[in-house]
């Protein structure tokens, strides 16, 4: 493993030789072995411990362990501190290093996979560990490519092959790769062994789609581009065997070089609760400063006079040596404001929140038998902040399958079916699909359900029969024939797939292909053409044509492309065509269906020969080829023939548009970055309700150059500006944007808006000085679509957002193609879909189906961050109550560092008394039921807003926990200096003291949570009468003679807690305490439940309505059976219903309306319904009789 981290200079340029591993090995080339785990033996206990003790907490207590062993100053065993730290780096280091053992797993697997090498003429097994670069491997079908590799000839003819590159790009489709002429014929053994080439190239990089290389061999040159290579990752497929020359290996090939480095996640609440620590701290050292100074001038002025009674210590020879000493005492009796068993509890609850998201059954794929699953524990109340979500489009949005829907035809549109009534039948009335029975080479999966294009085709229609013969020939789809009349086709995208079948199930079947012809079966007739050219398809060109020579000698050229594009390179004799067409394209957009526009034209011989003969110059060029070949081709498409249209739908995965529909109404913006060309995206765009017609404008940026990308992001900016001069209302954009005091001036623009920018586009707009005006502009955007980026650029996309913003990002996707950006993002979920389990391996959560991550977020992530909060906020308020008793008793104790409670009490209070009442509510607790979470998706903003645990929320929970220890203190010292028992003695001592102390502590912290359990269980009710229990049986053991007669110096004072708590003054103390500390928090929570209710509170509300309307209702047609039909009328009009109805305030609420809400006064609809209430109740017959209003 060693050799994996080993680091080397930066590369110029990759020179590589066959067969020379003694030449190559000077360059000290990456080797092929991989590492993606983060520890070894050696390195694990000291970088695992370094990571913990970045933790500000566990550094602090490790600080308090080192004090508690210094004997002058510790009043509590150090055993008390070890113990719980031990355990929770203990906890912590087996989790991670089990996490790492899986990866090192992994590692090993793929580093031990077998592979065929050429080693000094002979085919050797190596384990692709030991693959270096200039070795040539030999490839067998099916297999997965070991590194990055030149290929040089295949079984196959002219050095073609075929590969799935699903681990690069997502895509699962086959794609060609073709070995260079001159290479294509080594395909014997004894020819390879001799092969001396030394290939020079670019050095390693993370462009997927490019690659520029020479060959030089022969005293020859011969260029190189992506079309000759195979990169690790892809699958050969089709192609019985392949070899191959090793460019990159191990670390530099193309997939590894977008694999981003695997981080350590934290969670927003854990860095806050680092500074919430050093804060707590700080203010530790403050009360510790103040005690000891108090301590100094009390020794000085009165513990002098006392000197025979209370000696000093033999170490302490001044007053203020003394309060030294007692700093760091007060410092160790202080500490539990922050006690170690918060960090353990909060793990506790993640791992409960993470199983409740495993066993969820409505996150089940019962289809794929696949259950959701928590891949980590430490990011479940960051699910409830997510402000950004960053998504992959094909296998995470769609199924990556494609259905041929409508075409048109000559001027006619197929695809809809009407009822006799001449109305377009819905999918479920419609009636049998097409029979294709006609035609024994039919795909039986394929559906289509106009019956009319058939006929056309068997009655021989021309036009018909052109547009399926275009279908047939102009593609790259690979056949294969298992069987006789078993056609199974391999095409480089879907599209390709659903066109090609669908012209093989109306007649022309395309069956096979050879570099130079193309055989189709037109109407059961085989015919030959010969394939004299393909123009294939790319990013810019956006069109795909083929040149066909036919039997008969005629030669003609098909294109199919963009609309876009081909409608400007069609003849003016087609502009009636061209009209009625465009029109149909319109609407199959206003579908959501793909669309392509389809056109011909016939070529003479003469021609043809010279424009071949300038093709072939051009691909010879040297200098811009692709400019030059290009231009060859834009001669020959031109004034074309309109054939017509097709348009292809692309299933969106279930739930897709309901999903990303609520999670826009929860205010999180949806990114989608994809490889897919920017049709492809736009269109899915628009299926799954992310763009729509609606929307004010969708801006496209498609520059190639950095001036053009800033030029056009600028006009954007511009447009949204000009747009957005006046929102209404006789307010102005500027007094908009004051009162709203947004943090940016475009977020505040009127209208909807989307971005679309292309990979090319995308790389320019990423550097650092476009980043700011890029991320400026797709903010202000309600949807943002990246098209043709790759891996690393998703990953940098989502970086961007995380440094500027300061927003919670997720990132999801399904291929490893995802990775990258899943590591990146604050949170990664990976979709176990059709293209492996990379990305489920790299993710923080998985599960099947995009439409699962709406219960993930609105469900399970926002009910773990309220929660947590909730958890937090209470365990602080318990903490401070219990800890700064400590510091009021210092002023009436001399600041001598005496306890006021029992050391057991001090032990157990945070183990015992407390712990398990608040772990059931941090695990349980609920505001609303998970249906109205879906319901209310703004019930999500105060997560991302971070309302309900911050600073201001701590220092609440801080001024609480004072509050009640001054009570908790005060009260019963007041009582106690004047209190006599029953038998007339005095009642004040320090053992009676501590126990009322205690006592009133543990109820008044037990009530309190009471208050703040929002959703009881039996495990609530359980956990807290219990604990009040557990301490009441526990304080009397302590103080029984059974224990005294056992351990007689460890515990003394026998019988005192049952005479204390036997006096009526101590009860009423208790009670007294509780209430002063407990009724101005209730009082506090009426109120703002009345005056600003949370939009939590009006959901609660407007559910209690609705079971009481139900229970009444219920109640009406019982009593509705006993009478007559006119009475049961005459109940269900009873008593403001009818207000009530017509207001809409019984119906579901939406969540505009619900926000709105929270900001009415008492005097709104609670007030009303109140006073509606108890009007009806004085005034029987008033429902009745009082007249509905609107």
């Amino acid at each position: 493993m060693a050799l994996c981290a080993k680091k080397r200079p930066p590369e110029e340029e990759r020179r590589a030789r066959a067969n020379d591993r003694e030449y190559n090995e000077r360059f000290q080339y990456a080797s092929n072995c991989i590492k993606t785990s983060k520890y070894n033996i050696l390195t694990f206990l000291p970088v695992n411990l370094f990571e913990q003790f970045q933790e500000v907490a566990n550094t602090y207590f490790l600080f308090l362990l080192i004090l508690q062993l210094i004997p002058q100053i510790s009043s509590l065993s150090w055993f008390t501190t070890i113990v719980p730290l031990v355990l929770v780096l203990t906890i912590t280091a087996v989790k991670d290093a089990t996490d790492d053992y899986f990866r090192h797993k992994s590692d090993n697997q793929v580093n031990n996979r077998q592979s065929q090498v050429l080693i000094n003429g002979i085919l050797q097994q190596e384990q692709w560990m030991n693959v270096c670069v200039g070795d040539i491997i030999k490839l067998e079908n099916n297999q997965f490519v070991a590194a990055d590799l030149l290929l040089l000839s295949s079984s196959e003819p002219h050095g073609l092959c075929y590969i799935e590159t699903a681990e690069l790009d997502g895509e699962t489709n086959t794609k060609v790769r073709q070995a260079i002429p001159v290479t294509s014929e080594l395909g014997d053994i004894s020819k390879l062994a001799k092969f001396d080439g030394e290939v020079i190239c670019e050095p390693p990089n993370n462009k997927l789609d490019k690659f520029s290389g020479t060959l030089y061999w022969k005293e020859s040159k011969f260029p190189l581009s992506n079309q000759n290579m195979l990169l690790r990752g892809c699958v050969l497929r089709n192609t019985e065997w392949c070899f191959g020359l090793v460019i990159f290996a191990g670390p530099d090939t193309k997939l590894m070089q977008n694999s981003g480095r695997t981080k350590f996640k934290r969670t927003s609440i854990d860095r806050l609760m680092n500074t919430l620590v050093l804060w707590i701290f700080g203010f530790l050292v403050c009360m510790g400063v103040i005690l000891a100074i108090g301590n100094a001038i009390w020794e000085h002025e009165v513990g002098t006079r006392f000197q025979v009674y209370l000696p000093w210590d033999e170490a302490v020879d001044s007053a203020f040596f003394s309060g030294f000493l007692s700093f760091w005492s007060y410092i160790i009796i202080l500490n539990t404001v922050v006690p170690i068993s918060l960090y353990v509890s909060v793990e506790v609850i993640r791992l409960g929140h993470s199983y409740f998201i495993n066993w969820d059954k409505k996150m089940f794929c019962v289809k794929k038998r696949t259950p959701a699953e928590a891949r980590t524990t430490t990011l479940n109340e960051e699910l409830g902040q997510v402000e950004y979500i960053f998504s992959d489009k094909t296998g995470t949005l769609t199924q990556n399958i494609m259905v041929f829907n409508k075409c048109s035809i000559n001027g006619h549109s197929y695809g809809d079916v009407f009822d006799v009534l001449g109305h377009k039948a819905e999918l479920g009335e419609r009636p049998e699909p097409v029979n294709f029975s006609f035609n024994p080479l039919a795909d039986k999966k394929f559906l289509f359900w106009d019956p009319t294009l058939l006929e056309a085709v068997k009655m021989g229609d021309p036009h018909t029969h052109e547009f399926f013969r275009l279908l047939s020939l102009c593609h790259t789809v690979m056949s294969e024939e298992k069987n006789e009349g078993e056609l199974y086709y391999k095409a480089q995208s879907p599209d390709e797939g659903a066109l090609v079948t669908a012209a093989r199930n109306f007649g022309f079947v395309f069956r096979s292909r050879t570099p130079k012809t193309i055989t189709v079966h037109e109407m059961g007739t085989a015919i030959t053409y010969q394939l004299l050219a393909i123009l294939d398809f790319n990013n810019i060109r956006k069109r795909m044509s083929v040149i066909v020579r036919n039997p008969e000698g005629k030669i003609r050229l098909y294109c199919k492309g963009a609309d876009t594009i081909l409608l400007d390179r069609l003849h003016h004799s087609t502009q009636e065509l061209l009209n009625t067409t465009a029109d149909h394209l319109n609407e199959y957009a206003g579908e959501g269906l793909r669309t392509l526009v389809l056109a011909y034209k016939d070529l003479d011989e003469e021609y043809y020969e010279e424009w071949a003969e300038r093709r072939l110059q051009a691909s010879l060029a040297q200098d811009s080829r692709e400019d030059r070949l290009a231009s060859v081709y834009e001669e020959v498409e031109s004034d074309m023939m309109l054939l017509g249209a097709t348009a292809i739908e692309d299933k969106l995965q279930q739930g897709v548009p309901e999903t990303i529909a609520l999670l826009t109404l929860a205010n999180i913006k949806i990114w989608v970055l994809t490889g897919d060309k920017q049709e492809t995206a736009v269109n899915i765009g628009y299926s799954c309700k992310m763009l729509t017609d609606d929307m004010t404008e969708v801006f496209i940026v498609t520059g190639h150059t950095v001036l053009e990308v800033r030029e056009e992001l600028r006009k954007a900016r511009e447009k949204m500006m000009d747009s957005s001069r006046t929102v209404g209302n006789g307010f102005t954009y500027q007094e908009k944007l004051s009162s709203s005091k947004l943090t940016s001036v475009l977020e505040a623009v009127a209208g909807e808006y989307a971005l679309v920018i292309n990979g090319h586009s995308l790389a320019h707009a990423l550097e650092a000085d476009m980043e700011l005006e890029f991320l400026e502009t797709a903010c202000a955007c309600k949807a943002v679509i990246c098209c043709r980026v790759t891996p690393l650029q998703k990953a940098q996309v989502v970086e961007l957002v995380k440094k500027y913003k300061k927003a919670v990002t997720l990132a999801i996707g399904d291929g490893a193609n995802d990775v990258s950006m899943i590591k990146t993002a604050h949170i990664g979920v990976g979709i176990s879909g059709q293209e492996g389990i990379q990305a489920v391996l790299a993710s923080d959560y998985s599960f099947s189906q995009f439409k699962f991550l709406q219960r993930l977020l609105l469900v399970h992530g926002r009910w773990s961050y309220l929660r947590m909060c909730k958890f937090l906020c209470y365990f602080f308020y318990k903490n401070f109550a219990f800890t700064m008793v400590h510091f009021w008793f210092g002023f009436f104790c001399g600041f001598s560092a005496q306890t006021v409670y029992d050391q057991y009490f001090i032990t157990l209070y945070n183990i015992v008394y407390t712990s398990l009442p608040v772990l059931a509510m941090g695990v349980f607790d609920q505001d609303v039921p998970e249906q109205r979470s879906m319901e209310y998706p703004k019930l999500y903003e105060p997560g991302q807003l971070n309302l309900l645990f911050n600073k201001r929320e701590f220092f609440i929970c801080i001024a609480q926990g004072i509050y009640t220890s001054v009570l908790m203190f005060f009260i019963p010292y007041g009582v106690f200096a004047e209190a006599t028992r029953d038998d007339g003695t005095q009642l004040a001592d320090y053992q009676s003291f501590a126990v009322t102390v205690a006592t009133s502590l543990v109820i008044v912290v037990s009530v309190q949570i009471g208050l703040d359990t929002g959703y009881w269980t039996a495990i609530n009710h359980f956990f807290i009468w219990g604990s009040l229990a557990v301490y009441f049986a526990i304080l009397f053991a302590m103080h029984s003679n059974g224990l005294f007669d056992m351990f007689p110096n460890q515990f003394r004072f026998v019988g005192n807690a049952q005479n204390t708590l036997a006096q009526p003054t101590v009860w009423l103390t208790i009670v007294l305490t509780t209430v002063v500390c407990i009724m101005p928090v209730v009082a506090f929570r009426f109120l703002k439940l009345n005056l600003k209710p949370d939009l939590s509170d009006t959901v609660r509300y407007t559910q209690l309505v609705r079971k009481k309307q139900k229970a009444q209702h219920r109640c009406m047609r019982r009593v509705g059976r006993t009478g007559s039909r006119r009475s049961g009328y005459a109940f269900s009009h009873q008593e403001g219903f009818g207000e009530l109805i017509m207001s809409g305030k019984n119906m579901r609420l939406s969540s505009l309306a619900l926000s709105g809400f929270t900001t009415r006064s008492s005097s709104s609809w609670i007030e009303s319904l109140r006073r509606k209430k108890s009007d009806s109740a004085s005034s029987p017959s008033g429902g009745a009789d009082k007249p509905l209003k609107g």
